[in-house]
């Protein structure tokens, strides 16, 4: 009986210190602990907001890639902001997803025209209305304090590959290497050597994240060579829709039986897109169950939903409240707090 007691004892102890670490965590150390181990995760879907998230129920209350909308998404429990980097005439690193100002801001004319004082008298609009808010266009460095310690942050890279390492340089001044993932297209041996070779000179401590599209891979084998190659916590999967009328009925190779047990045995997310893309088919990142499908024709299962079915434990979409709203209505969140749902050595299940 005395060492049953002292086993209780020591039981409850043990819980109040991890309570105690856990709640001692920013949400943001909270976030990567839930990215980094997927296979202790996979009954929890992460989102992504695409831009940062502008959009809730189909109306834009923010421009894109602005603080405005990135405070709104921490604030909808999204656990990633997904940004686009560009540099201005001066080199410094901006948040901007168009070579161009004209459609993002109330400037005309191409980014590297502009230096930074210059953009700074560059308001960002509401896209849809056009309308002016008083955000001018952010550095990369401005966007990430304004993330510290809240959310994670997705760097979509729109220059080259050679670029990665000074972003990295920028996060790392910031003492915010592990709240950044970084990624790339990738889709042949030469696309890998060349991004190994940025990776190698950014150095460590970011989060590197693959980008796989199923017009150009369709092999498993390929996919676990680049799991090899980077072991990433995620990979980013894109089924084309290529303009056909019908919605995909099985998400691809890359969303098949074969790759869902690749990314178990490699313990990394399968990470959809659902975002909107202009003047492309509805869902053209994701087979046509995108989030026009789940918003404006009020049918969430069948493109949320049907990721969640094939085994997406992160998604990315212009909806970032819609969708923590449904996948919590539908038992796809365990509420932050809350620990691991499963343990070590727990086998991961995919629905």
């Amino acid at each position: 009986m005395r060492t049953m007691k002292l086993a209780l004892a020591a039981l409850v102890f043990a819980s109040i210190g991890l309570g105690a670490a856990y709640a001692g965590e920013t949400r943001a150390q909270q976030i990567l602990d839930r990215f980094q181990h997927a296979n202790l995760w996979r009954d929890h879907v992460m989102v992504v907001a695409h831009r940062s998230g502008g959009l809730q129920h189909g109306n834009t209350l923010f421009p894109e890639n602005s603080l405005a909308a990135l405070k709104a998404s921490i604030a909808a429990g999204a656990e990633m902001v997904e940004v686009d980097v560009r540099r201005a005439g001066d080199g410094t690193l901006i948040v901007m997803h168009d070579s161009w100002l004209d459609r993002t801001t109330t400037c005309r004319g191409e980014v590297v025209k502009y230096k930074l004082e210059q953009l700074r008298q560059c308001y960002l609009v509401v896209e849809r209305t056009g309308q002016p808010t008083g955000e001018t266009v952010s550095t990369l460095r401005e966007f990430l304090a304004a993330a510290r310690d809240r959310i994670l942050v997705n760097i979509d890279n729109k220059l080259t590959v050679a670029d990665l390492p000074d972003m990295i340089a920028v996060a790392r001044d910031l003492g915010m290497t592990e709240q950044v993932v970084v990624k790339e297209n990738l889709w042949n041996a030469a696309r890998m050597a060349e991004t190994g070779r940025a990776m190698r000179e950014a150095g460590g401590g970011f989060q590197f994240m693959p980008i796989i599209a199923d017009d150009a891979v369709r092999d498993p084998a390929f996919v676990r060579a680049v799991a090899d190659r980077f072991a990433p916590h995620a990979m980013e999967m894109i089924n084309w829709r290529d303009g056909a009328a019908t919605l995909t009925a099985t998400g691809g190779p890359l969303f098949s039986g074969h790759m869902r047990a690749a990314a178990i045995r490699g313990d990394w997310h399968i990470w959809a897109d659902t975002y909107a893309i202009v003047n492309k088919p509805g869902g053209f990142l994701a087979g046509g169950r995108g989030d026009e499908l789940a918003t404006a024709a009020g049918m969430p299962a069948e493109s949320w939903g049907f990721w969640v079915d094939r085994g997406a434990t992160i998604i990315q979409t212009d909806e970032p409240a819609a969708a923590v709203d449904w996948l919590a209505a539908n038992g796809w969140r365990v509420p932050y707090g809350q620990g691991r749902t499963s343990g070590p050595t727990a086998t991961a299940s995919i629905n």
